[in-house]
């Protein structure tokens, strides 16, 4: 496969290039991976940390020691938290949430999966999950991780979207569709 240049050509991609090299050293990409997630989910959760990551009247230590205590709260591996001890010296914990996406889109390549982003006005049952991946990893020759979100505006039906490719069979898309060819 390979990894995008556009990934890796970003400050974020950067960062999480060397973390995927030092974890693919050390045997540690599947630890990193959980922790990158858990870490993920503690930002959605926690405004304080969220406000952290961005507050620039925070000093290098003030991030550092703080990094550090939610690392060690969280159970994150070693190698994370260095990681992390690493980005806020360096003053670039803005680019956390970048970083953690870019590592996810490393390593989904390195195994030959890719993401797809799927959206529907109703949550899917396990079986239409199932089904749909089945489906998209057909059409694209290999491995394909759903990442679902519910949206009621857009009525019914669904959109995918796999990298820059987008599949929109909303019923909402198809209504405007209907509008514009009645007007003329």
């Amino acid at each position: 496969m390979g990894i995008s240049g556009g990934i890796t050509a970003s400050l974020a991609g950067r960062y999480a290039s060397a973390l995927y090299a030092l974890a693919c050293e050390q045997n540690a990409v599947s630890a990193v991976e959980g922790d990158l997630a858990r870490l993920s989910s503690a930002i959605g959760e926690s405004a304080d940390l969220a406000q952290l990551l961005h507050d620039p009247q925070v000093s290098r230590d003030q991030a550092i020691r703080a990094i550090g205590a939610v690392a060690g709260v969280l159970g994150l591996s070693t190698l994370t938290s260095n990681f992390l001890g690493v980005i806020a010296g360096n003053r670039r914990l803005a680019s956390l949430p970048g970083m953690i996406r870019a590592f996810g889109m490393i390593v989904a390549d390195a195994r030959g999966e890719i993401t797809a982003h799927v959206t529907t006005a109703h949550p899917l049952t396990a079986s239409q999950v199932s089904d749909l991946s089945a489906k998209l990893a057909q059409r694209e020759g290999r491995a394909v991780t759903l990442q679902t979100r519910v949206d009621p505006a857009i009525l019914g039906g669904l959109v995918v979207q796999i990298g820059s490719q987008m599949i929109d069979s909303s019923i909402r898309t198809r209504l405007n569709s209907l509008a514009q060819a009645m007007k003329g």
